[in-house]
Formats: structure tokens, C-alpha cells, sequence
């Protein structure tokens, strides 16, 4: 099967959340399993090496220069680079118009615009690296448009004759909104607005949403959640509309990445089998956030972009319950100042008890993974997460809010049974939270009902390999209901 993965951004080039990942690991994934596959994302320049500008010369190659790409009223043209992931070619939109101003998003019609010659471009491109597709995997509004170019201006092209499209929604929030007067300008008659339209402007994500031959989202929990008032974004009634061709397929995590019996990262390395390194860990992470090393109180963890969606409010609601049970709090992330400011507060408050980084760092992240007993992800909705199964696998016990993906990973730990995996609240409340921390203490200090826990996180399978079998179960099913309706 051909299918060719569309995205905004591809981990190792691009990423600003779970989606590079997402574009980085599962073509591989695919590639290992037998498919033909090909990823198609910008080749944004400026932006340093978490961009598409990695891709020179020396790391990968310009095949063509001249890509056509029919577009506001005139022909604009692209140049086209490649680079290899794991057997997976990844193919490069280059296009100083669009992508050189140094930033991955920007926002309002100008994105809009980007984005529009980016599904343009890549239905131009897809005629020139290989025989017609089966599947466009489509991700995110960014690539929105890459249906509705496919039914409305592609509907005649022999080429895409049998080609389905599978739009996947990683997080519904963001929609990318622009003016409906841009319409022409894209290449599109009024007759499509209706598939577009939402409160007199144009969503790019309904675009997708409505156009595209089958839907998908990052676990199957969120695929049920958006198709209710609370969860849907204004977008409900759409989805309950398509809930026929909707799919919830959970993400993966890279175990090459993600995997403390070998991750650079750490102190020590680990496994199920010898947990002894852990320790090493913990002690490593205590002195590179200058707490006193005292071994036996539980450090409690939190990776996270400093908003609202995450639960921080919740976090620091139940902060001093969590800090009057003798336990460390870690934090690693960056966001909105006041909450900065917050923590900060609290750091210089109990300076003895308390760890804050602000900003991103890769290595601390693994190595916050590795050495803390339990992390935190109380989100008001989570698509579906990647920070509770790295947690897991790094024998970190995770306490979640039973939302999206979150729910879908997490079960509660039975002290009777010894089955679980962590810790779980659905009311949105800081005493439930707490209350949920208070439990999985009452394990910790039990080393051997401890022990078992951390083992039967540890042991859970979650990696892209199990996930591209289930897309490529998705993939057959929608090309089948392509050519029974005919889009």
C-alpha cells in the first residue's frame, strides 16, 4: 500500500508538540511493516536546527527545483528536498514565500495562505515522486485543505482516481481560522463554502473535517469526547454527523528514544528486571535541581507547557497538599508567566522541597522521566498524551485526570489485586487530585506492592509498532469506502 503522511511539522526536522512526533515515528513504523510510504512537510528556514533548514546539501539532497503549484491566481514554484527517516523518504516544500520567515505558525490568513499552497503543493508533488497514493494521511488543519482540494478542484484528475484521504485530528482546539473572501484566492468557488464555513469565517479544520474520506484522532476516548458539547469545540455536530468514519487510533512512543534500559540520558540505565539504576537516577535528578538527596521521600513530577488545557491550575491549588506530605515537587516546562511566577514563588518558599526549570530541555526531560517516583497530568482534556507512557515505561507512576488518551492508558492500581498501572480522577477538582496522591502513597512506602506497580507499567506495550498496524488496518478499510462512494 502507497500512502503519503502530510504534516505541518516531522520530529527530527520540525516540532512544536505531539504532532512532529507523531509525523517523525509513525512512517517509520510503516515502512518497517511493508508499506510504501512517503512524508511531505515545509522546509521552514531561519528557525535553526529544530527546522526543516537541517535539510542541506550535507544532510540530504534538492531533487527538483521546479515544482508547479497553481495557486492565487498564478503558478508559484517550489524547490523539493529529500531526506531519509529509517527507510521513509521525507520530501521538503521549499518556498521562501511561505516558509522562510523563521517561524514554524504564525497566525490569521496569513497562515492560512501558507498552509493552502502547502496541500496544493503537496497533491503537485505526489505526481512526481511515485505512482498515485492510496491514502493521503492527512494531520491537523494545516493540511485541512488537502481534501477539499482533492473533491472539489482534483475530482476529475485520473491520477487521484482511487486516492483516499484520512484526515486525523491531533488536538480540535486549534481550527485555523481565516477570512471567507481568501476563498478565491485559493482556488476554490463558493459552492464549497458550506463545507468550510463556521460563524462567517472559514475553518481550515472543518475543511478537513468534511471532506476528507474518513477521520481519525489519537485515541479512542477523544474520539468519543468531540462529539459532545463539552470536548467538541463548536465542531460536535459535524463529528457526531461523520461519527460513521470516525476512528480513535491511540499514538505510540518511540522505545528507541524512550527506553531506560538505554536511554543517553540518564545516570544509569534500568530495566523491569533490575530496577537498581532508578535510584541512581533519582539521585542524579535531586542534585541537578540542588535538593537535599534524601532517597526515601517520593519525588513527585511535572513535564508540561505551563496552560490551562494541562491542569495547572489544579496543580497549584493542591501544590502545599502535595508538599505537606514530605515530597519533592519537580517542575520542568514554560508558559504563561503568572503561573512562572507562581511556582518561582513557591521554589523560594520551600527552596529545600521544591525544583523549577523553566523552558524546554531534552535531556532533563528524560532524566525528570527516570528519576521521579510519580508524575502529574491532571489535564482539563488531553487528545491523548505521551508523558503518561513515557512514564510508564520509566517505572514513573503516573496520577491523571481520566480524560482522552490519558483514560485510555491509565488504569487504577488495585492494592487487592495488584493490577494497574497508576492513578486516575475524572471530577476536575484539586481535592480529587490530591486524594489520588494520597493513595498511591500509601503504596509507595510499601517497597514490594511498589516494586509491582512500577513492573506492570514498565511492561505495557505502547509503541508505534503495534499503532501502524492499526492504521494500516484504518488505511484498507478507507480505500475501500472510497471506492464504494466514490470520495
Amino acid at each position: 500500500m502507497r500512502i503519503i503522511l502530510a504534516s505541518s511539522e516531522v520530529v527530527p526536522y520540525s516540532k512544536t508538540g505531539g504532532l512532529g512526533d507523531v509525523a517523525g515515528a509513525l512512517p517509520q513504523a510503516l515502512s518497517r511493516i511493508g508499506c510504501d510510504v512517503a512524508v511531505i512537510t515545509p522546509r521552514y528556514t531561519g528557525y535553526g536546527k529544530r527546522s526543516g533548514d537541517v535539510v542541506t546539501h550535507e544532510t540530504g539532497e534538492m531533487i527538483f527545483d521546479d515544482l508547479r503549484v497553481p495557486f492565487a491566481g498564478t503558478v508559484k514554484y517550489a524547490s523539493v528536498w529529500r531526506d531519509w527517516m529509517d527507510g521513509a523518504p521525507v520530501y521538503f516544500v521549499d518556498n521562501a514565500e511561505y516558509f522562510g520567515h523563521g517561524y514554524i505558525y504564525g497566525s490569521g490568513n496569513f497562515d492560512a495562505e501558507r498552509f493552502a499552497f502547502f496541500s496544493r503543493a503537496v497533491l503537485e508533488l505526489a505526481k512526481r515522486i511515485g505512482g498515485a497514493p492510496d491514502v493521503i494521511h492527512c494531520n491537523d488543519w494545516q493540511t485541512g485543505f488537502i481534501p477539499a482540494y482533492l473533491r472539489n478542484v482534483y475530482w476529475n484528475d485520473p491520477f487521484y482516481a482511487r486516492t483516499a484521504t484520512l484526515f486525523t485530528i491531533h488536538n480540535l482546539a486549534y481550527q485555523g481560522f481565516f477570512d471567507k473572501d481568501l476563498l478565491p484566492k485559493f482556488g476554490f468557488g463558493w459552492d464549497v463554502y458550506g463545507g468550510m464555513e463556521f460563524h462567517d469565517t472559514v475553518s481550515s479544520m472543518k475543511a478537513g473535517l468534511h471532506f476528507s474520506t474518513a477521520l481519525s484522532t489519537v485515541s479512542p476516548k477523544y474520539a468519543e469526547e468531540i462529539q459532545t458539547p463539552e470536548f467538541g469545540n463548536k465542531l460536535d455536530g459535524l463529528l457526531r454527523w461523520r461519527r460513521g468514519d470516525l476512528l480513535g487510533i491511540l499514538n505510540g512512543v518511540d522505545y528507541n528514544e524512550w527506553n531506560p534500559a538505554t536511554d543517553k540520558y540518564l545516570a544509569a540505565n534500568y530495566s523491569p528486571e533490575n530496577l537498581a539504576g532508578k535510584l541512581a537516577c533519582k539521585r542524579d535528578l535531586l542534585e541537578k535541581y540542588h535538593l537535599p538527596v534524601d532517597l526515601e521521600k517520593p519525588v513527585v513530577a511535572i513535564v508540561t507547557r505551563l496552560t490551562s488545557q494541562k491542569g495547572i491550575d489544579l496543580t497549584t491549588q493542591a501544590i502545599w497538599r502535595i508538599l505537606e506530605t514530605g515530597a519533592y515537587f519537580i517542575l520542568l516546562g514554560s508558559g504563561a508567566e503568572s503561573y512562572e511566577n507562581y511556582f518561582q514563588h513557591v521554589r523560594d518558599t520551600v527552596p529545600k522541597q521544591v525544583g523549577v526549570y523553566f523552558g524546554f530541555n531534552t535531556a532533563l526531560s528524560h532524566q525528570v522521566e527516570a528519576g521521579a517516583d510519580l508524575f502529574l497530568m491532571p489535564s482539563s482534556y488531553e487528545p491523548c498524551g505521551l508523558n503518561q507512557m513515557y512514564s510508564l515505561k520509566y517505572g514513573t507512576v503516573p496520577i491523571v485526570r481520566g480524560v482522552g488518551g490519558l483514560d485510555d492508558t491509565i488504569t487504577n492500581f488495585e492494592r487487592t489485586t495488584e493490577q494497574g498501572n497508576g492513578y486516575k480522577f475524572y471530577e476536575y477538582s484539586a481535592d480529587r487530585l490530591a486524594e489520588k496522591l494520597y493513595e498511591s502513597l500509601m503504596v509507595y512506602y510499601d517497597r514490594d506492592m511498589w516494586r509491582r506497580l512500577q513492573r506492570n507499567g514498565m511492561r505495557e506495550d505502547f509503541s508505534w509498532d503495534r499503532a501502524a498496524h492499526n492504521y494500516l488496518n484504518a488505511y484498507h478499510k478507507i480505500v475501500e469506502a472510497r471506492l464504494a462512494r466514490g470520495w
